[in-house]
């Protein structure tokens, strides 16, 4: 195959993956209406330029950056099957794999343990909302399906506690998800997870361990008040 006809077609490729997996995963459920727009949308981004969010964009006064590029797909607390409640926020690039940048959030203190292959978690001592508690906020998806990682070098496996500024380079969107068989979306998921009072994180797939990230981001990203829109900072 040519290397010049390789991008027109894996871009094609990598979309009509993505909504094969959004049609199957999302596609029923609190999120259904908002699964509609985005399979919309990622047919042919071009045609919603103002659901596009890029990183590091500021919404009003709002203490966290934008993390990546893209258009929020799936918010805090939808739902896609029966007793699912989504702990985060989905940002779709519509995108090929490892070509959406990722930055940090909101500074803080970066740690990506041994046996993490796509994600980095930032504990930020003081939150911007309530300074007398710590959180962390959770990054991932940072892979291809094979577990190629797209996370920065500055981060190998096994980093603990480094400093990172908000604005900075975490790595790229990818579509990982422990099994090859089956990627997921390519995206980035984002939560803003509790401490457990003892200095550590709590478990990000629980969403009583996470809060709505709403406030932080400046946008409605709660899906109990945003039912069936894509959110964007107005």
């Amino acid at each position: 195959m040519s290397k010049k006809l390789f991008p027109f077609i894996a871009i094609p490729v990598a979309i009509a993956v993505a909504g094969i997996f959004l049609y199957f995963t999302y596609g029923s459920g609190k999120a259904a209406a908002r699964t509609s727009q985005v399979l919309g949308w990622l047919h042919d981004p071009a045609s919603r330029p103002e659901l596009m969010m890029t990183h590091e964009m500021e919404c009003g006064d709002s203490p966290f950056i934008f993390p990546t590029d893209g258009l929020v797909g799936f918010i805090w607390d939808d739902s896609f099957r029966p007793g699912h409640r989504h702990s985060g926020l989905d940002i779709f690039a519509g995108t090929d794999v490892g070509v959406a940048p990722i930055v940090a959030a909101y500074p803080g203190y970066l740690t990506r343990e041994a046996d993490w292959i796509s994600t980095v978690i930032i504990r930020v001592p003081e939150d911007p909302l309530e300074p007398s508690r710590q959180i962390w906020v959770y990054y991932t998806h940072m892979a291809d399906p094979n577990g190629n990682s797209f996370v920065s070098r500055e981060f190998p496996q096994g980093t603990k506690e480094m400093f990172v500024e908000a604005g900075t380079f975490l790595g790229y969107q990818g579509n990982y998800s422990g099994d090859p068989a089956n990627p997921v979306g390519v995206h980035l998921h984002i939560s803003i997870v509790k401490d457990d009072g003892f200095g550590k994180y709590l478990n990000e797939l629980e969403i009583k361990n996470t809060y709505d990230p709403s406030p932080y981001f400046g946008m409605p990203l709660n899906a109990n008040e945003n039912t069936d829109t894509i959110p964007v900072c107005n």
